[in-house]
């Protein structure tokens, strides 16, 4: 399926129609990690052809602008709280809607897609208003197949404000991938103590809580071993022991199968052997109490999506860096990373971000490689270098 809208381009036209303006290093860093201001765009195909990273960047995250027609600021720097005002220093400003920021984000999408590996992942964080759209854009771009999940993410406590229509407590984030092979580290999260109970309700005389699962599994039979008498028994029709007779016999032998009074053989699953339960698909990290800038993300968020779909060593994309969450994230996790955004607030906060950690889990301020298109910004370049 494909989304018709006026003044679409052929991702070849996309392509073509960036202007190679080159970035110019502000200083002689030699760190792998890029902090770049610039317009994405620009910025997105210089790294494609002059910095060679087509087909090398594992992990993507993107948190762009939600068409919500409004121009973000921030007007306190000192108590850390944002604005969507015409007063203050301005962050951003999220003025296009409709085809014009449909294909704005699809322009990006494509090149990002170049970049990615073909172990790669990229998560893309937008609201409901408009997510259905850019899904069917990624479809197009990504494939179909390569769509893994649309994780709604729980933003912030119920509000009561009167409108005719349910109250909004969530936005979604997007998740592809290149292809089939893709990096994927399972995440587990610590069960409840109301998850123990539930979910392993048995309880063996020494105290250890446990539950049970078939021993059989869907499907036809993988092999002759998974098809075999056990105990007298054999799998039920169109299903299969889920590992070798010989296996199951021992695993008897150990105690670690229950028979019921009905002689229903399951496998024991102890509490005290799982790392913990698989992470769903619905997310609870709130936003920032107290952001020092717009749309800040929770960096418990990043933590996941970052241990989850990297490794270590692997570069972390995000070209609407904003306050710089994701960069430092990588970082923390022994990650490369290169940070893009335009806003002259997004690279000071940014700076501030990575420079205030303490010990020595960043590089010195002198030591980021920040990269500027054009002269303008010449001011700014000398007061970083």
């Amino acid at each position: 399926m494909l989304l018709h809208y006026q003044n679409k381009k052929s991702e070849h036209e996309i392509f073509n129609s960036i202007p190679d303006i080159e970035l110019e290093q502000t200083n002689t860093s030699d760190s792998p990690n890029l902090l770049i201001q610039a317009d994405n765009l620009i910025a997105l195909k210089q790294l494609i052809t002059k910095y060679r990273l087509a087909g090398k960047i594992d992990l993507i995250y993107i948190d762009p602008p939600f068409a919500t027609n409004n121009t973000f600021t921030i007007t306190d720097r000192r108590a850390n709280t944002i604005s969507n005002s015409s007063n203050g220093a301005v962050a951003y400003a999220d003025n296009l809607k409709g085809a014009d920021f449909l294909e704005f984000i699809r322009e990006r999408l494509v090149l990002l897609k170049m970049l990615l590996s073909e172990q790669g992942s990229i998560y893309l964080h937008i609201d409901y208003k408009i997510g259905h759209y850019v899904k069917v854009i990624m479809d197009e771009i990504f494939g179909i197949e390569n769509f893994r999940n649309d994780i709604t993410r729980i933003k912030c406590n119920p509000k009561n404000f009167a409108r005719k229509g349910y109250g909004n407590i969530k936005d979604l984030i997007l998740f592809y991938s290149k292809s089939e092979n893709v990096i994927w580290n399972e995440p587990k999260v610590p069960y409840t103590e109301e998850d123990k109970i539930k979910l392993f309700p048995k309880v063996e005389k020494d105290g250890r809580r446990y539950t049970t699962i078939p021993l059989h599994a869907p499907g036809e039979t993988q092999s002759g071993k998974t098809s075999q008498s056990f105990r007298g028994l054999f799998p039920p029709p169109g299903r299969h022991w889920r590992t070798d007779v010989s296996i199951l016999e021992r695993w008897d032998k150990d105690g670690l199968i229950e028979w019921s009074d009905n002689g229903n053989p399951r496998k024991k699953i102890y509490l005290d052997e799982q790392e913990g339960k698989r992470v769903q698909d619905i997310w609870e990290f709130k936003d920032p109490q107290y952001p020092v800038y717009p749309t800040e993300k929770n960096p418990d968020l990043l933590d996941l999506i970052v241990k989850t779909s990297s490794n270590e060593n692997s570069i972390v994309l995000d070209c609407f860096a904003g306050s710089g969450t994701t960069l430092k994230v990588a970082h923390i996790n022994g990650r490369k990373w290169i940070g893009i955004d335009q806003s002259e607030e997004a690279i000071k906060t940014i700076i501030r971000k990575l420079d205030g950690v303490e010990g020595d889990l960043f590089i010195s301020k002198a030591d980021y490689k920040l990269l500027t298109t054009g002269k303008s910004n010449k001011a700014e370049k000398n007061k970083i270098s």
